[in-house]
């Protein structure tokens, strides 16, 4: 009896001091829209100019899903955005005008378009992008029995054309340039990765340096910061 009493004992402090050793999950940090109304954004395919094969729509889902834990934003899916493409035959948006068409079709306040500029997935990762935002006018004139595509084919630029200034009211856009080999890189990717991995699993935050998708998260969670931080974001808001 007594040894089954004590057996009992040896086993209760044992998982106690497991319990008090055992790493802890942290929180995440949230991002909010600045200013109380809600607004719709869409996410479009990514664009790649890295020179490495990058899946448009792996890193366009990527930035949804990061978008979607933003306070004050309903977030439209890529394939939404893929059909309107389709349906006015454009592989991508090219100016402001053809961002209103797409956000006026998709009932969306935003249109934010990723793009990839550096790729480089072998440890440690490096990560080159962009997050465009193109907003959708406060009014826009439309005209009835107008072919959309026909309004897509119009609002094309010519080659070597620059932003109107009229657009440059309406977007915003913030660049970054990710290695992981740098400490400030790596302490900001630590802080992220609080609350988002298992402390207790065999990589812990370091998966966030051996899964490329993983820290392309952590990227656009960054450069969407950055966005929110915008003072023309807050100025509209």
């Amino acid at each position: 009896m007594m040894r089954s009493i004590l057996a009992t004992a040896l086993l209760a402090v044992a998982i106690v001091g497991c319990a008090e050793h055992e790493p802890k999950y942290g929180t995440e940090t949230q991002l909010a829209l600045p200013g109380t109304k809600r607004q719709v954004w869409a996410v479009a395919p990514a664009v790649n100019l890295s020179g490495q094969r990058v899946d448009p729509l792996i890193h366009g889902d990527l930035v949804y899903s990061a978008l979607q834990q933003v306070d004050g934003i309903t977030v439209i899916p890529v394939n939404r955005v893929v059909e309107v493409y389709a349906g006015l035959r454009i592989d991508k948006v090219q100016s402001q005008e053809q961002a209103e068409i797409v956000c006026e079709m998709l009932g969306a306040d935003g249109l934010l378009i990723p793009t990839v500029t550096a790729y480089d997935p072998y440890d440690p990762p490096k990560l080159g992008a962009s997050l465009q935002l193109f907003g959708k006018a406060a009014q826009r004139r439309t005209t009835k029995n107008v072919d959309p595509r026909e309004l897509a084919r119009r609002a094309t630029p010519n080659e070597n054309d620059a932003l109107p200034a009229s657009a440059s009211q309406q977007f915003i856009q913030v660049v970054g340039m990710f290695d992981a080999a740098n400490g400030s890189v790596r302490q900001a990717l630590f802080d992220y990765a609080k609350g988002r991995n298992d402390p207790a699993g065999p990589y812990g935050a370091n998966e966030y340096l051996v899964s490329m998708d993983r820290y392309s998260g952590f990227v656009y969670h960054e450069l969407i910061a950055e966005m929110m931080n915008h003072p023309r974001l807050r100025k509209a808001s």
